[in-house]
């Protein structure tokens, strides 16, 4: 994995791209794309490193990275309007082997001397590609007629100079095309989306065949070349975690125990704000198989007396992140005193890119991991986990011997419960709510879904009552919302589709043992365009 190091001064922290013959990446060159982050996980599944960079990054910060290849991504934009993200063609002088989806297949097409037209014939969704006679490396073998999806109103006409015509649809003269001995190639078509069936398979043969890269890039790799980077960055020094329970900052704690043992500690703050039975299983669990030292604090009396009247989500969530830093400011600089100079973070990518950390992104909502830090925390930041997408770090979580209910559990936001009562948060609403959710995880798991759904947000109505029949009699209660989606990294979700008799049991059992709520709703919405979490 291309690792990273951070180094951190007072208030200051810098992240620096740390590259080796071993682990040089694939390149995804952004223009704008909604799935350029998928394109670099379905490299990372064909075993090869991968990360996305923003259009605007210049020739000279490309060839610096040492690039295996370079993917340039689709992008919402026309190559001909005015201010279009654009390709500097001395790009294609690096020497490098480079593929084009979409909006890149056009912008590489006419850099590199071909012509791209407005057709008038746009193609949005599933299209049937024809694969020419000579189907070249990227589809051959492959079936002559496919679908694929496609997603343009733009289309190459002509091919740039001793390139090869693959594949053609009804509204793409050229939808694919390669130079081989340049070690080029383009489709006009989203190979990463699952709707291309044929997809993995094309960024296969590119990736492998056109490219000459090896698939290395393990999950065995991964926490070798993590454990390297953390023994080499921390030296003798102690480290300190914030250790929430969820599978993030687990298993970052795991690997830099792993690398550096028990020199870390691992703080624990129970903010009231937990699921039921959170707090045994991090002071149980974790620790059994780990054996780091773990710190619990009892913080729930003043997280409540902080959130008291307040109901705006963005201000609850500050100010849980507020509460938080300080609590942990307290023991950070207890164990200061002791020679502790490293803070672990369990930050992921998604968290720095729905926090606005990305280039052009939208700060969707804040995150307690990206930016919270206080300026006088004088800790240098070790974030082992910030390049990988959820899955990856489970797989990393089992590799380093974590319990399988740990590394599996649902994604849990930092705030915890705090976000998932709609209204003011009381110590009463956390018992209806935390009654609640463990019915339906109690459910799920009985019927075999954990599985099959990423993850299941129980949301407590607080400020709704409905009216209800319970016992002969006129109830005024709360709604409970189930919203089960199923996402590959959340960044994008659509919602679960559960068995009616699961969703059957979850509703009785919430309405006959939860005192206050007798309406039980599911939420069918995607993301987008709503996100996963309701606040």
């Amino acid at each position: 994995m291309n690792g990273q190091v951070i180094s951190a001064g007072k208030g200051c922290f810098k992240l620096r791209a740390v590259t080796d013959t071993s682990s040089r990446p694939v390149l995804v060159v952004d223009f704008g794309a909604q799935y350029a982050q998928l394109i670099a996980r379905r490299v990372r599944e064909a075993q090869v490193y991968s990360e996305v960079v923003p259009h605007t990054a210049s020739v000279a910060e490309i060839a610096e990275r040492e690039p295996l290849a370079l993917i340039l991504s689709g992008g919402p934009s026309s190559v001909y309007e005015d201010g279009a993200p654009a390709l500097d063609p001395k790009l294609f002088e690096l020497g490098v082997p480079v593929l084009g989806i979409c909006y890149g297949f056009q912008v590489m097409a006419r850099a590199l001397g071909g012509t791209v037209a407005h057709t008038g014939a746009r193609e949005f969704g599933r299209t049937e590609l024809r694969c020419e006679t000579a189907a070249g490396v990227l589809h051959a073998e492959l079936p002559e007629r496919q679908p694929v999806w496609m997603s343009h109103g733009d289309s190459v006409t002509e091919a740039p100079e001793g390139f090869t015509v693959t594949a053609a649809s009804e509204g793409a003269p050229v939808a694919a095309f390669e130079d081989t001995a340049r070690r080029f190639a383009g489709v006009q078509y989203h190979p990463e989306v699952h709707h291309s069936p044929h997809g993995q398979q094309v960024l296969h043969r590119f990736l492998y065949e056109i490219a000459g890269i090896r698939p290395q890039w393990t999950v065995a790799s991964i926490v070798d070349e993590q454990v390297a980077r953390i023994t080499e960055q921390i030296g003798d020094a102690r480290a300190i975690c914030a250790l929430s329970g969820g599978v993030d900052s687990a298993v970052a704690a795991a690997l830099v125990q792993r690398a550096i043992g028990d020199r870390l500690t691992c703080v624990f703050v129970d903010h009231g704000l937990l699921r039921a039975e959170e707090r045994a299983q991090v002071e149980r669990d974790f620790v059994a198989a780990t054996g780091v030292e773990v710190r619990t604090i009892d913080a729930r009396e003043r997280f409540l007396t902080a959130l008291s009247g307040v109901t705006d989500p963005e201000q609850k969530r500050k100010i849980i992140g507020r509460e938080f830093i300080r609590v942990f400011e307290a023991a950070a600089r207890e164990l200061r005193e002791g020679g502790v100079e490293f803070l672990v973070q369990g930050t992921l990518y998604p968290d720095v890119v729905e926090s606005g950390g990305g280039s052009g992104t939208a700060n969707i909502k804040s995150h307690h991991n990206v930016g919270g830090l206080p300026e006088d925390l004088q800790f240098s930041l070790v974030e082992p986990l910030r390049a990988l997408f959820k899955d990856e770090v489970r797989k990393v979580g089992v590799e380093l011997g974590l319990p399988e209910p740990m590394v599996n559990r649902q994604p849990f936001p930092g705030p915890g419960l705090g976000i998932r009562i709609i209204g003011e948060v009381t110590e009463h609403r956390l018992e209806v709510l935390r009654s609640a959710d463990a019915i339906a995880r109690e459910e799920l798991t009985a019927a075999g879904l954990d599985g099959s759904i990423w993850q299941c947000p129980v949301v407590l109505l607080a400020e709704v009552r409905s009216v209800g029949v319970q016992g002969d009699g006129r109830t005024y209660g709360h709604p409970i919302v189930l919203r089960p989606v199923s996402s590959e990294d959340a960044m994008t979700a659509d919602w679960t589709r559960l068995p009616y008799e699961v969703l059957e049991r979850i509703s009785t059992r919430i309405t006959n043992e939860v005192a206050e709520v007798n309406r039980v709703v599911l939420d069918v919405t995607s993301k987008p365009p709503g996100t996963i979490e309701w606040e």
